[in-house]
């Protein structure tokens, strides 16, 4: 039984440009005949597929129809999917997949098994080639969820849909009424599953259109760019005297202030989001203290591998935006911490589209190179001129440093005071790091964004070729 309040064909209806679907594979019909089957009319074989318009680009879609079955996969069912991947992959086109399904379709057993595994592969082979989007709009459960994990972004609603693998009330010492396991709130917040919540079921289908918009059609295609009437050379006064806010400085640099952020609700401390700079989409990844601390974690350093590669696959230009003092410790953080930090590492050294880093505050020991340094592939380093760059806030470092002086000393304030002075001009000032060569230039915050789109401007026709190897293994 569904909970979604749109059927099938109304999904698709919403979501394309007026009158411009065409269905593909309306006469399939299900072979099997097991279990009375055969008896039973099931248009489709439980899913709508085709192509039309969105916005004028072309996409091919897909729409599970939960009045059949329950929307469950069958052997046909499974079959008109692939096709409409194969189809998408040939033509370079984004695929929509509008899932409401119960899982596998028990009474094909086999049949509907191994199809449904030629879709597990079909998506493994879009992967890096054609956008992926999915909707929850109802249950999706069992094989349905990988559907949705293995596509780019992951689109629920907050009420009425379920995302699993297994369902809440099977898990060991649960039932739903105590953890929804399979709730909006909990694969958005604690999962970190789905990309984006949506209050209704419009809604949800009015931001896939804006995402589809704003993202290439496939990862050689450049049809996505808009003519800004946005003023390129705009001075953003009101940067000078705010305090640092990740998601106010993205809106107010982007062109009309558009501003699209991922996994909003999960890793807080990390944002990723797609900005328009001059009319091209630029995917960012940006630290934001979190209850005070500037740290990275475990999961932030997670969220944002995912879209560092989803931006280098699809050639979006990257934007790092620094403000971290160190890496979190606690037994939790520290059990996963090395592996995150290298996989994140990993994925932004070796990524080669244009990246720029822009150092708002501070750039702190291991975490501040991580953060797309010039040491591991920043092609650009911006900062302001309050940033600090160093091996870690300059008094602690005195502290250490100085520490059989300043007990010695009889005004302790004092010896430190001008300790920390000496060592901020010489190691972890602006400056000092611009001298060195680690930071390009040093800009006034109000010019950030006719800054950032210079840079970008200058890298748009980047080359970088690819190691002779089939990939890293880290």
């Amino acid at each position: 039984m569904s909970n979604s309040k749109m059927s099938a064909r109304e999904r698709i209806e919403i979501l394309l440009d007026d009158q411009s679907f065409v269905e593909i594979g309306n006469l399939v019909q299900a072979r099997s005949t097991d279990y009375n089957l055969g008896a039973k009319k099931m248009p489709g074989d439980g899913v709508i597929t085709g192509y039309g318009v969105l916005n004028g680009r072309m996409v091919y879609v897909y729409s599970q129809d939960a009045s059949v079955l329950g929307g469950s996969v069958g052997e046909m069912h499974a079959k008109k999917i692939a096709n409409i991947y194969d189809m998408a992959m040939k033509m370079g086109v984004p695929v929509i997949g509008m899932l409401d399904c119960s899982g596998l379709r028990l009474q094909e057993a086999n049949d509907a098994l191994q199809v449904f595994g030629i879709i597990f592969g079909k998506q493994v082979q879009a992967s890096g080639k054609i956008p992926q989007i999915c909707g929850v709009f109802g249950n999706c459960g069992g094989g349905s969820a990988l559907m949705a994990s293995l596509s780019d972004f992951v689109f629920m609603t907050k009420e009425g849909s379920s995302l699993y693998v297994n369902s809440p009330n099977v898990l060991a010492g649960n039932v739903q009424s105590k953890l929804d396991t399979s709730g909006s709130a909990y694969q958005a917040e604690t999962a970190g599953n789905v990309d984006f919540v949506c209050e209704t079921e419009e809604e949800l289908i009015g931001q896939m259109r804006m995402l589809v918009d704003i993202l290439p059609s496939d990862f050689e295609s450049k049809d996505f760019a808009f003519e800004s009437v946005d003023d390129l050379n705009r001075i953003i006064p009101e940067l000078n005297d705010s305090e640092y806010d990740a998601k106010f400085l993205l809106q107010s640099i982007s062109d009309e202030s558009f501003y699209m952020e991922t996994k909003d609700m999960y890793a807080k401390d990390m944002v990723t989001a797609f900005i328009r700079l001059n009319g091209e989409t630029v995917g960012v990844i940006a630290n934001q203290a979190l209850e005070g601390e500037k740290l990275l974690s475990t999961r932030g350093l997670d969220k944002a591998v995912k879209f560092i590669k989803f931006c280098d696959a699809f050639s979006l230009p990257i934007l790092t935006v620094t403000d971290v003092k160190g890496i979190k410790a606690n037994q939790h953080e520290e059990r996963k911490l090395a592996k995150a930090l290298a996989q994140f590492t990993a994925e932004l050294a070796g990524s080669t589209v244009p990246k720029v880093n822009l150092i708002v505050g501070e750039a702190y020991g291991t975490a501040g190179i991580v953060m797309n340094s010039k040491a591991i592939g920043a092609d650009f380093v911006l900062a302001w001129p309050d940033a600090s760059v160093g091996m870690m806030d300059a008094e602690q470092a005195v502290r250490i440093m100085y520490a059989d002086e300043i007990a010695a000393g009889e005004d302790q304030r004092a010896v430190i005071a001008e300790k920390t002075a000496d060592y901020e001009e010489m190691q972890s000032s602006v400056s000092a790091a611009a001298q060195r060569g680690y930071v390009d230039d040093i800009i006034e915050p109000d010019a950030t964004r006719k800054r950032l789109i210079a840079a970008f401007e200058m890298l748009y026709g980047k080359k970088e070729s690819v190691e002779d190897k089939k990939h890293a293994a880290i």
